[in-house]
């Protein structure tokens, strides 16, 4: 059964083996070549059947056809007639340049490099994957300027050697000093190649080189960020801005840039102040803040222009070390004793004469010993030789004083401000200091006798005093019931005073009352007089003519009446009338007649006689009273 199947299926044993062999027998009969997407074929030509068979001198890399390294590679696909025989090809990986670096390129055939040049010039090539173009071109060989960055190339090793290298990156707060390594040499004197245009911040060697830019330290930085340069091209250095910390300006000295003109007067004569960007010391000094200084072609000075202060003792020394070589001053005074004194200078320096402060010293610590320390030690060595120890110790406040007029006067000449000078400690002579020691104690002792006798003196005048004192309260008593009596006997005589002179003043105010009520009195009854006289008139006037009116009423009346009655029968009315008013009975009650009974009896008469003067009476009384 199974000779059955292997005769049967003997078809299967021709068909992998001709598989399995396929490559190989295409390679060898038909010259197949198959690159695969991520490889290139490097070709090199064993021999060739005709044409120039010899490479050019000095060629390595075949560009024509010539036996040798080819310059094309092939590309991922399918080719024929590559006989094996003929060709051997090498399959050779991409060239992947990672983001973070950059791919420099050295060829190994090509032209002569230029003379003078490190670098070769760039020509069309695509991007070096064109080996037949770079060689046709007059691609130089060597180290190329132009340079691959990050991305995939298909690079015929056989011609280019690629290198990796870190891309370029400046970070926060440095710079980055370039030194160029190709280029046109600095001219003499110089130490820096000058600002170049085109070239963006040296990435592109060719544009540098072209626009005259100079080989070796260059006067413009990078600032931070990331740059593709050529390290071939380009050395970078990083280093820190130039931090300007307020309270401070920073004075440049250029040793670059073209030679200006001095702006700093005919009366300074000690350097160049020009303006900023030439060389020397510029006339405007960096404000506080951070600058991107090439500190190999600019010096910058770091001035304070606040105060600051100088101490010249041993045991003391500001942050800002200036002072760190100062000590105590040791002097000599004219009596020939020898002391030690400390003293502090203050000192400030303008903004606007920093820059002449640094052309004339270079620099702060210069200004410090050369002018500072000298000035101030010999001043105060020479106004102690004037003066004895005791006189220098006694009037140290005037010495202060004169020392910092003096002192601020030489210090305005260098363009300084002397704000203050200070003495601090001053140490006098020990044997002197010994004596004067003892003197002051000897002083003190007899101060002290002297005080122990005036308190012996005030203890025996106390003594006195206090025996004094505690007859006090007898004398205080007697002295006080004695000013209590006056003072009782003074009340009561001022009392009796004042009774007395009361009663006086009662007296005259009771008589000046009476004098002033009688004669409200009298006027009163003068003014009641007169009111009641003319009332009294005014009513009598008004009574008279009301009599007269009723006068007449009546007298009319008794007209008409005596006319309508008769005068002798009115008449016997009115007697009856008047009769009637007084009381008397018309009939008397004793009838007086005479005898024979007749109306016209003696005693009848007289009755009659009587009663009518009293009537008449009445009447005139009646009369006279409404005339008043």
């Amino acid at each position: 059964m199974s000779e059955n199947l292997l005769i049967q299926f003997w078809w299967v044993f021709p068909l992998v083996a001709a598989v399995l062999l396929y490559k190989f027998v295409l390679r060898v009969f038909f010259g197949m070549i198959i690159v695969p997407d991520d490889r290139i074929g490097l070709v090199v030509k064993k021999f060739t059947l005709y044409g120039d068979t010899r490479l050019p001198d000095g060629r390595i890399i075949a560009t024509k056809g010539e036996a040798g390294m080819q310059a094309a590679p092939l590309a991922p696909g399918l080719y024929w007639r590559m006989w094996p025989w003929q060709y051997a090809i090498t399959m050779e990986q991409f060239t992947i340049i990672p983001q973070d670096k950059l791919g420099l390129v050295k060829a190994k055939d090509g032209a002569p490099m230029d003379t003078g040049r490190v670098l070769g010039k760039p020509v069309d090539c695509d991007k070096f994957q064109d080996g037949r173009g770079f060689l046709e071109n007059n691609g130089q060989k060597g180290p190329q300027a132009a340079f691959l960055t990050p991305g995939s190339y298909r690079i015929n090793t056989f011609l280019f050697e690629i290198v990796m290298v870190p891309i370029t990156r400046i970070q926060e707060n440095k710079v980055g000093i370039v030194t160029t390594l190709d280029g046109e040499p600095l001219d003499k004197g110089e130490i820096a190649g000058g600002s170049v245009e085109g070239h963006r911040n040296y990435q592109d060697p060719m544009a540098f080189i072209k626009a005259g830019g100079k080989k070796g330290l260059q006067e413009d930085v990078i600032l931070a960020g990331t740059y593709y340069l050529n390290p071939w091209f380009a050395i970078v250095e990083q280093v820190d801005m130039i931090h300007i910390h307020i309270g401070y300006v920073g004075v440049v000295n250029s040793f670059v840039g073209p030679e200006g003109l001095d702006t700093s007067g005919v009366g300074f004569t000690h350097g160049n102040i020009v303006a900023k960007n030439e060389k020397g010391v510029w006339d405007e000094p960096l404000d506080p803040g951070k600058h991107p200084i090439n500190i190999y072609t600019h010096a910058v000075e770091i001035v304070p222009t606040t105060n600051i202060v100088l101490n010249w003792a041993n045991s003391r020394t500001e942050s800002h070390e200036l002072d760190k070589n100062l000590c105590t001053i040791s002097v000599r005074s004219s009596d020939g004793f020898t002391f030690n004194l400390d003293v502090s200078q203050i000192i400030h320096i303008p903004r606007n004469e920093a820059p002449k402060v640094i052309a004339r010293f270079g620099n702060m610590k210069n200004l410090v010993s050369q002018v500072l320390e000298p000035t101030i030690a010999n001043y105060f060595r020479n106004s102690a030789q004037k003066s004895g120890v005791i006189e220098f110790l006694t009037n140290r406040s005037q010495r202060q004083e004169d020392a910092r007029q003096q002192i601020s006067k030489v210090l305005a000449a260098y363009n300084v401000e002397g704000v203050d000078t200070l003495i601090g400690d001053i140490v006098p002579p020990e044997a002197l200091m010994k004596t004067l020691t003892d003197r002051k104690i000897a002083e003190q002792e007899r101060v002290t006798y002297e005080i122990q006798k005036s308190a012996q003196i005030e203890r025996k005048e106390f003594e006195s005093a206090k025996a004094g004192a505690d007859m006090q309260p007898e004398v205080v008593k007697s002295t006080r019931q004695v000013e209590i009596n006056t003072q009782l006997a003074a009340s009561k005589v001022a009392a009796a005073k004042g009774d007395a002179e009361s009663r006086i003043i009662n007296a005259k105010a009771d008589a000046e009352n009476k004098t002033i009520t009688a004669k409200a009195d009298a006027e009163a009854k003068t003014i009641n007089a007169k009111a009641d006289a003319a009332a009294t008139e005014v009513n009598g006037n008004a009574d008279a003519g009301k009599i007269k009116a009723i006068g007449l009423a009546e007298a009319e009346v008794t007209k008409q009446k005596t006319e309508a009655m008769g005068t002798e029968q009115y008449a016997i009315v009115r007697v009856a009338e008047a009769l009637a008013s007084n009381g008397i009975k018309l009939v008397p009650e004793i009838l007086v007649s005479g005898k024979d009974g007749g109306n016209g009896g003696m005693i009848d008469a007289l009755i009659g006689n009587e009663m009518l003067k009293k009537l008449q009476r009445e009447s005139e009384a009646k009369l006279d009273a409404n005339q008043s």
